[in-house]
């Protein structure tokens, strides 16, 4: 199902049909009737309903517009599911029919049917996140030697390695791929508790038909139902956050080194991405552009959730009612950032040679604390400061190379020889420990099933 028009900067093909009419309202179905197999298991209803009830479960043939607009009047929309259902059944079994819906409450509906959607939306989200770590692992290999201008405060610093750049996209990534991975697990749990989450009405039979619907759906069996507890959602939540955020850190990255005055890397292009409508010249940031968007819509949206979470006693008012639509952009949100980043970073194109004039260009100013760090061994911090200061005024006001003016100031060669000023720009020479970084992250983020046992 393609997403619909206004949200389609906001998901992917794939997330939007998981969380089209159709896919949610089989959820809810599958709840419907796992439940009846369940119950059927445990000798509490007859199996013949249970085959009844699993038969009429089927989305194709329900109304979700009629059900949407009893969901508005009812308040939610396990009711005017749970007739609809009975209805159906009856139509094929009508003695099958009053057992629809056995013991269990509407927010159970809702909840396990959000629940299975998580569940589906998971290897969507995690496949597309393996491509991007595959991507930045490649891409910081290949760079790893290619220099480049790191920047402080918007402002042209000290050399690092492009490699390195894209090893901390990928460690902060990884990080988040840990505690997503996590909040998944510990959200797809099933809700099941009847009335006031006690299941009375199915008396000693609860706790086996509370098993055995766990096991019909594949979702972990909670503690007890949480229906006013609404902590692991809000985990997950809260951990779709950061990892888009971190996905919003690399996009503002990259849309930066594609300004045309910087002109180090670039999305890929083609097949209609990042044209203009008014100047064939232009390749805009459109990955960077989504995931950035993103970003920004999550925030507010986890806040959202949070405030949510404050839910009266066994079951709450309006808190669960609005965590759907939250839990539906959010998870859409995420996803779209990562696969937007992962098709950004295997297709970045990078310009070693432009990274190298933009060097340059700093007319070797970026190296004035190699060697202010040179000049201190000599004379003293405030003094090897006093001379940088005024070898870069006579920099910037002559247009000429640092390491030049410093050649030429009988305080600064009466102490460093020639050689090492000739040596002073060279960002290969002054790169620190970049590449042991480099490797660190890198390692840090293998998956654990590929790490070699020390």
């Amino acid at each position: 199902m393609p997403a619909r028009l206004i949200e389609s900067l906001a998901t992917t093909g794939p997330l939007a049909d998981l969380f089209s009419d159709h896919s949610v309202l089989q959820a809810m179905l599958d709840f419907e009737s796992a439940l009846a197999r369940a119950e059927a298991s445990a000798g509490v209803i007859p199996e013949a309903a249970a085959k009844a009830i699993t038969g009429a479960a089927k989305a194709a043939s329900f109304d979700a517009a009629a059900l949407a607009h009893g969901a508005l009047r009812a308040g939610t929309p396990g009711i005017p599911l749970a007739k609809a259902l009975t209805a159906k059944v009856a139509k094929a079994d009508p003695e099958a029919a009053r057992f629809v819906h056995w013991g269990a409450t509407s927010q159970d509906v809702a909840d396990t049917a959000i629940i299975l959607v998580l569940k589906r939306a998971r290897p969507i989200l995690l496949g597309d996140l393996s491509r991007l770590e595959a991507a930045l692992r490649k891409l910081s290999e290949r760079q790893k030697k290619n220099v480049m201008l790191g920047r402080t405060l918007m402002q042209a610093a000290l050399p690092v390695t492009f490699g390195l750049k894209a090893a901390g996209w990928l460690g902060s990534i990884r990080r988040g791929r840990e505690g997503i991975e996590s909040a998944f697990t510990q959200a797809l749990v099933l809700q099941f508790g009847g009335a006031s989450g006690t299941l009375a009405s199915l008396s000693e039979n609860g706790p086996s038909v509370f098993r055995a619907l766990a096991v019909e759906l594949g979702l972990a069996l909670p503690d007890a139902p949480w229906h006013a507890h609404r902590d692991r959602l809000a985990a997950l939540v809260c951990a779709c956050g950061v990892l888009t955020g971190s996905l919003g850190k690399m996009a503002r990255d990259i849309s930066l080194l594609m300004q045309s005055e910087v002109g180090e890397a670039a999305e890929p292009g083609g097949d209609g991405r990042g044209g203009s409508s008014t100047m064939p010249q232009k390749r805009n940031p459109i990955a960077c552009a989504l995931t950035l968007a993103a970003a920004q819509r999550l925030p507010g949206l986890v806040s959202a959730f949070l405030s949510a979470m404050v839910q009266e006693h066994e079951r709450a008012v309006g808190g669960w009612q609005a965590e759907w639509p939250i839990l539906a952009e959010v998870v859409q949100s995420a996803g779209l950032a990562i696969a937007s980043m992962a098709e950004a970073a295997e297709g970045l194109s990078v310009d070693a040679r432009r990274m190298r004039e933009n060097i340059e260009a700093t007319e070797g100013t970026v190296f004035a604390e190699r060697a202010s760090m040179l000049l201190r061994e000599k004379l003293g911090r405030d003094k090897a400061n006093k001379l940088l200061e005024t070898a870069i005024r006579k920099s910037a006001k002559q247009k000429r190379h640092l390491a030049k003016v410093l050649a030429e100031m009988r305080e600064v060669n009466s102490h460093l020889p020639k050689a090492t000023l000739r040596r002073l720009e060279i960002p290969e020479e002054y790169l620190g420990s970049s590449e042991n970084f480099r490797k660190s992250l890198l390692a840090s983020a293998q998956n654990p099933r590929d790490k070699k046992e020390p």
